[in-house]
């Protein structure tokens, strides 16, 4: 499977070039250009791509078609790698995004009624979240041995008020936010349509957070083998510039990641079955 096919062509180049495939998000396009300038001051041509697809990135990388990509959660990248039998890591964590339950119809988890339309994110490594979410707050009971990330309706143990799950895909939570009773969503995507964090019915903590933050993923040899491309990136991505951006985005909604123990989350998230 290649990007290629989608009008997309190799662009791995110069050793002075690094090729990027990004989401085509405000949160990775806009870091992604100011990281662009910072390289190019210092000699180094980023050449990214922006795309709309959470499948073909990561082949793209595997494939060799690009150096990096920047669009996923790290528990995404790893429930990614065991679906595809692929083996891509996380080489720089870039911000985290709280995600909670929020409804247009009720004001608190207590109020959602028997039978009640739930919206979950269709793909495993997020559909989970709401389901934790949802048990936290009392309203459903889980199989608590089975892990946030590969969670599903299908270890609900119990369910008294007869929740209905609506699985869509993630980015469409803003639009689908006024047909259901509910939905589990990424506040950034929330704020877009003007709902605010403060009218969240649950809200994740930091660390139930910290396996879904975003990253740039690479093959697993792209630190060792190009430590100059590693370092230029980590300097242009981590930089004042890039921290100044996302404490200035919607009033600072998305915390920078840069100093968290990302080793450390990967193998927590890895140990995972």
């Amino acid at each position: 499977m290649s990007l290629s096919g989608c009008g997309l062509a190799n662009v791995i180049g110069s050793d002075d070039t690094i090729s990027i495939v990004v989401t085509e998000n405000a949160p990775f396009q806009e870091p992604t250009k100011i990281a662009e300038k910072l390289l190019a001051e210092e000699g180094w041509e980023l050449d990214a791509t922006y795309v709309t697809d959470i499948i073909q990135p990561n082949h793209a990388v595997s494939n060799g078609e690009y150096d990096v990509n920047f669009f996923q959660n790290i528990s995404y990248l790893h429930q990614f790698n065991e679906d595809n039998n692929l083996d891509i890591e996380p080489i720089l964590f870039m911000f985290e995004q709280p995600s909670g339950v929020y409804s247009s119809r009720y004001d608190s988890l207590d109020e959602l009624p028997e039978g009640a339309q739930i919206a979950l994110p269709v793909d495993t490594a997020n559909n989970g979240r709401g389901i934790r979410l949802l048990a936290r707050g009392g309203l459903i009971e889980v199989d608590e041995s089975v892990p946030v990330a590969t969670l599903s309706v299908e270890d609900i143990t119990s369910n008294p008020r007869n929740l209905e799950f609506v699985e869509v895909d993630q980015q469409s939570v803003g639009s689908i936010y006024p047909d259901v009773d509910a939905v589990f969503g990424f506040a950034r995507l929330l704020a877009e349509i003007d709902v605010m964090p403060d009218e969240v019915l649950i809200m994740e903590s930091q660390e139930e957070a910290l396996p879904f933050a975003l990253t740039l993923a690479a093959q697993p040899d792209f630190v060792e083998n190009e430590p100059e491309k590693f370092e230029a990136l980590q300097r242009a991505y981590h930089s004042d510039e890039v921290r100044d951006w996302y404490e200035d985005y919607l009033d600072g909604l998305l915390t920078p990641a840069f100093d968290r123990d990302l080793d450390a989350a990967w193998a927590q998230v890895n140990t995972q079955k």
